[in-house]
């Protein structure tokens, strides 16, 4: 059966929104890993040529995707207080990666450089700055707060709920006798968690953010 792709593909011509969303459509379906040009190609109905007629490259596809994630993330209303658009916005980033989770290691590594994305990473700053936080501190924070989500993001989508690499594991019996505290704590790492972790990680880095702000301006 032909995937609504290909369908909406045969009743027109072949656009870039159709490649992008073939695209997600397949890397999702076969992870990162898996994705080609042959495979986006069976899932458009098309030639590989009549992709390149659009995007040159698969680099031009990748930095396109992106951007059309970049996109649609949106400043919080400058009205609100700023611990409240910080917090949005963290989230709504989050919330672009886990949507999109086989894709997310290539979006989280991406380094931004389109006219896009500098514009989205221009306004992130200025939320720093709008925090009252001096130009050097803007920067270290902006850079601290990616650490936070790249890294939470990262073991979200690929990390432990992925389960074990190790070929080598363990059965219940044994983690409970030999390793206690990763016992006692599993309970903790699983999805159902996630949410309630990351609110606590993030609680965590907006109080430190204040406590820096309000002592130097204590000063």
């Amino acid at each position: 059966m032909d995937s609504p792709i290909k369908k909406k593909r045969a009743r027109g011509r072949l656009s870039r929104e159709m490649i992008e969303d073939a695209a997600f459509e397949v890397i999702e379906r076969e992870g990162f890993a898996g994705f080609s040009t042959r495979k986006l190609a069976a899932e458009l109905g098309c030639e590989a040529m009549s992709i390149y007629h659009h995007f040159p490259s698969m680099a031009h596809l990748f930095e396109a995707m992106v951007d059309r994630l970049v996109s649609q993330l949106k400043m919080p209303d400058p009205d609100l207080p700023w611990r409240q658009r910080m917090r949005i916005a963290v989230l709504d980033y989050r919330r672009i990666g886990r949507e999109h989770p086989a894709f997310a290691t290539y979006f989280l590594t991406y380094r931004m450089n389109s006219p896009t994305c500098l514009a989205y990473i221009d306004n992130i700053v200025g939320l720093f700055n709008d925090g009252g936080f001096s130009p050097e501190m803007a920067a270290r924070l902006f850079r601290a707060v990616g650490y936070y989500l790249g890294g939470a993001l990262l073991d979200e989508t690929a990390g432990y709920a992925k389960g074990p690499s190790a070929v080598t594991t363990v059965s219940d019996e044994q983690l409970a006798r030999d390793f206690p505290n990763i016992a006692a704590a599993g309970r903790y790492f699983g999805k159902a968690e996630f949410d309630t972790t990351f609110d606590l990680g993030l609680k965590m880095l907006l109080d430190e953010m204040e406590r820096i702000r309000d002592g130097a301006n204590a000063e």
